[in-house]
């Protein structure tokens, strides 16, 4: 069960895929948190400028692997917007990271991205322990699910926001 301050942080996530998507890029967000709660870095994507690796999981897992120890990085948790995908699910575990908390899952985006008639990516989407079997994810967060998909709908269809 995903817990108030742990809830907070996934909001964050969320606003921050709002900025993304105000600067014109897909809606996803990511928050590093430290084993004692202090919040290390956040960031949104970076996709639209041609680089498609620019996710804010893979940047938070390269950051983490120059500035923190191994013990801090297992100590540290992700919380993000959308489900680490399959790259970032590596990067995370390759550096890692501890815990994985996510507001929506793969299955959930794969879902309204259909829906949307938007073609399939072309890497598949996987749940993160089809990737890194090692790492303690939890999520989907409910709660969140309503706001995330508006966020897609609006990239996707080119419409402003209402969320």
């Amino acid at each position: 069960m995903i817990g108030e301050s742990e809830l907070a942080h996934l909001r964050r996530c969320v606003d921050l895929a709002r900025r993304a998507l105000e600067a014109g890029d897909e809606p996803f967000g990511s928050v590093l948190v430290s084993g004692d709660g202090a919040v290390l870095g956040e960031d949104h994507n970076h996709v639209a400028s041609g680089d498609r690796t620019r996710h804010p999981e893979f940047a938070l897992a390269r950051w983490s692997a120059e500035h923190l120890t191994p013990e801090e990085r297992s100590a540290a948790t992700v919380y993000t917007s959308g489900e680490h995908c399959p790259m970032c699910a590596a990067a995370h575990a390759w550096v890692g990271l501890g815990r994985i908390v996510y507001a929506t899952s793969s299955a959930q985006l794969t879902t309204w991205l259909g829906e949307l008639g938007v073609p399939p990516p072309p890497v598949r989407p996987l749940p993160i322990n089809e990737i890194a079997p090692g790492v303690t994810v939890e999520g989907p967060a409910p709660e969140l699910a309503d706001e995330v998909r508006e966020l897609h709908r609006s990239y996707h269809s080119g419409r402003p926001t209402s969320v």
